[in-house]
């Protein structure tokens, strides 16, 4: 099941961009999105792991093979990865926020942005 051109929520944007460019597991996941936005969005474990679940439904994500060396003592994390098909929402969603970006710029409501 696709999103389609359905908006993605925001906490899945942030998850799709986090694996656009390599696997990780659910509190790297959780990591890199609190650093990114600079704390103002949190992941919680519930959050999370509830939206890891529902993209993995909607094939926007896959679970993968943990690498040996990522094996703690009793188990191996989970690790995700984008699909072809999470990969086409992420770049809709970017497409969908440009645009409203050069609509705000040509508002002049920001100054000096340029998009690419």
């Amino acid at each position: 099941m696709s999103t389609g051109s359905d908006p993605l929520k925001p906490q899945w944007f942030q998850i799709l961009l986090c694996l656009a460019d390599r696997e990780l597991h659910g509190t790297a996941i959780m990591e890199e999105v609190l650093e990114r936005t600079d704390g103002a969005m949190k992941l919680w474990p519930g959050t999370l792991y509830g939206s890891l679940h529902e993209m993995s439904e909607r094939s926007l994500i896959r679970e993968t093979e943990a690498p040996e060396e990522a094996a703690p003592e009793g188990g191996r994390p989970r690790f995700y990865a984008i699909t072809p098909e999470g990969r086409r929402a992420l770049r809709e969603a970017v497409e969908r926020m440009a645009a409203y970006i050069r609509v705000a710029a040509a508002k002049d409501v920001v100054d000096d942005l340029e998009v690419v």
